[in-house]
Parts: C-alpha cells; sequence; structure tokens
C-alpha cells in the first residue's frame, strides 16, 4: 500500500530567513528602480574645477621652472669647476716635474738634498712643517715646495666643491622630475572634466575664448605705447608682436610660453636681462602698490604667491600669457582670477 505521510514543514527559523531575503530583495529592487542617476556637474561647475587645476598647474609651472634654471647655472658651475681642477692639476704636475727635475739634478752632481730625496717619495707638508727641514732646502726649493702646497690644498677645494654641487644637481633633478609629473597631472585631470562635457558644453566654452579674444583685439586697438620708460616701452612693444601665441608651461618663446616666460622675453628683446621666474622677477626694480601709478610696460604680479605675472597695458588692462588652453592676450586685470599684489619698474 502506498504511503500517506505528511509532507515535512519548514522549520520556523527557515521561514524566517526566506521571508527576510525576499523582503530585502524587494527594497533593493524598489531602491535601484527609484535610484535617479548621479547628475553631471554643470558647465560652470566645470569651468571652475578647471580653472582651479590650471591655477594649480601655473603654481607648479613657476616651481618647475626655477628648478630647470638651477640646474641649468649648477651645469655651468660645475663645467667651470672641473675645467679649473683639470688646469689645476696640470699645473700641479710641472710643478712636481720641476722638483723632479731639480732633484736629478742634484743627484748626477752627487749633491741631492735628503729632505728633498725625502719629499719625492712623500707629502710636502711634511718638511714645510718642520723648521729644520726649511733650513735644509734653497730657496728655490722652497718656493717651488710651497707652490705645490698651495696647488694641492687648491685642488682640494675645487674638488669637494664640484662634489657637493654635483649632488645639489642631483636633487635638482628630482625635483625637476618632480614638478613637471605634477604640472602634467593637473593638465591631464583638467583635460579629463573637459572631456566630458557635451559638443554643446564645449562650444559653449569656446564661446568664452572667442568673446576674450575679441576683447583683447579692440584693446590693442586702443592701447598706446611710450608711456613707460624707455626700457618698459621697449619690451612692451616686443610682447604685442606676440600676441596670439599659445600658452605652454616651461616656454620661454619665440613660439609660444608661459607667462614669466614672456615677460623675461620681451625684457630680452630690449636689452634688460631679468631672471626666469614669476617670484624672482617680483624682487628686481621698484615696487608699485597702487594700480594708479603703474605705466605701460611695468611688470605687475597676482596672486599671494606670486605665481602670475603680466605686463602692464594701460587702462586697467594687462598683456599676458594666462594659462593652459589660451594665447598671448590682453585682459582686464579683473578677470585674472587672483589679486592684484603690485607692480614692478624696472
Amino acid at each position: 500500500m502506498a504511503s500517506h505521510r505528511r509532507p515535512k514543514q519548514p522549520s520556523r527559523a527557515r521561514v524566517t530567513v526566506l521571508t527576510t531575503a525576499a523582503a530585502a530583495a524587494v527594497a533593493f529592487s524598489a531602491n535601484a528602480a527609484n535610484a535617479a542617476p548621479s547628475a553631471k556637474p554643470s558647465l560652470d561647475e566645470v569651468k571652475s574645477k578647471v580653472d582651479k587645476l590650471y591655477e594649480d598647474a601655473e603654481k607648479a609651472t613657476e616651481q618647475y621652472n626655477g628648478a630647470k634654471e638651477k640646474q641649468e647655472q649648477l651645469q655651468k658651475e660645475i663645467s667651470t669647476l672641473q675645467d679649473k681642477v683639470a688646469r689645476g692639476q696640470d699645473e700641479l704636475n710641472k710643478l712636481r716635474d720641476g722638483i723632479g727635475t731639480m732633484a736629478s739634478a742634484q743627484y748626477r752632481t752627487g749633491s741631492i738634498d735628503p729632505s728633498l730625496q725625502l719629499f719625492l717619495s712623500s707629502n710636502p707638508d711634511d718638511y714645510l712643517d718642520k723648521a729644520s727641514t726649511l733650513d735644509q732646502l734653497s730657496s728655490q726649493q722652497v718656493e717651488a715646495l710651497k707652490k705645490i702646497q698651495e696647488k694641492q690644498r687648491e685642488l682640494a677645494q675645487e674638488r669637494q666643491e664640484a662634489t657637493d654641487k654635483l649632488k645639489d644637481l642631483a636633487a635638482t633633478r628630482a625635483e625637476l622630475g618632480k614638478k613637471k609629473q605634477e604640472v602634467q597631472g593637473k593638465l591631464a585631470a583638467a583635460q579629463k572634466l573637459l572631456n566630458s562635457l557635451t559638443a554643446q558644453q564645449r562650444a559653449a566654452l569656446q564661446d568664452d575664448q572667442n568673446r576674450a579674444s575679441r576683447a583683447s583685439e579692440r584693446t590693442a586697438l586702443s592701447v598706446s605705447v611710450g608711456v613707460g620708460s624707455g626700457r618698459a616701452g621697449a619690451a612692451f612693444s616686443a610682447a604685442q608682436t606676440q600676441v596670439g601665441k599659445p600658452y605652454v608651461y616651461g616656454a620661454t618663446g619665440p613660439n609660444a610660453y608661459d607667462c614669466s616666460g614672456l615677460t623675461s622675453w620681451a625684457y630680452a628683446q630690449a636689452g634688460v636681462s631679468i631672471p626666469r621666474t614669476s617670484q624672482e622677477q617680483a624682487n628686481i626694480g621698484t615696487r608699485i602698490y597702487s594700480v594708479n601709478d603703474l605705466k605701460v610696460g611695468d611688470l605687475v604680479f597676482f596672486f599671494n604667491d606670486l605665481h602670475h605675472v603680466a605686463l602692464y597695458a594701460g587702462n586697467g588692462q594687462v598683456l599676458h600669457a594666462p594659462r593652459t588652453g589660451t594665447v598671448v592676450r590682453y585682459e582686464s586685470m579683473s578677470t585674472i582670477g587672483g589679486p592684484f599684489m603690485f607692480g614692478v619698474r624696472v
């Protein structure tokens, strides 16, 4: 006969677990269905973030410029020191050859000085420190030994100086690489944000740039040169010929510029050598704290850390290389994005 066993009922614990799981699944589905997709940042938000990244990149650019300039200076100093050491070694060899010739002549006559013979196999300092030795040497020999001693000390100092500068150069190169990576990282992050924009948003940004260019062109027509000093006026005239050339970090012309690259190039055309970075340029000439006292061609500095420099163009306008994505152009001081700190008359 068939068995009529009753089916086994699930335990209370099992029912509870299944009920809880089912409720959680329903809740998850409901939340997933109701969750709104994360809103994309607005054009103004992206522009604000991009501007901040470009500002940070410009700060790092001026630090990069400083490290690069220091590296170039150290390389020149090391090269000069190495040349001096090489020439000094030649001089020392000649002095030693002279002592050897003197010793050979004495040996041939059978009258070689015992102290000179001892010198040839040791250090002359051992003899010059002893009065008894000096008494045994001729004035010619004493003079030759003193020259050798002085040259040895000089060479030791120069070799140590070269060694120290080589260590400094290695540290500077490491800093240069770090700053280069920092600039490139900021620029890459900015580009990523720009790539996230829609075609319409990118067109709107381009319209902003076009308006800035048209405003720059109108300013160019109204600016008069010659109000500043002869050198400042000449520097400003040179900078005017570069309007429209792109901003590139670390560039000093003539095809592209960063902010301090443009100002240093412009003054070089006027026959005036000024430092490479904006912070260093801020420490030359006479400072001018009132905008009303500025003249065309004066250097003008912005932001608390002085990481941006421009040339004053008159009427509250500047001529400068603003940042990545822009070109050398005129712009109102009120739109720079950072406070005016002071001007410098070179």
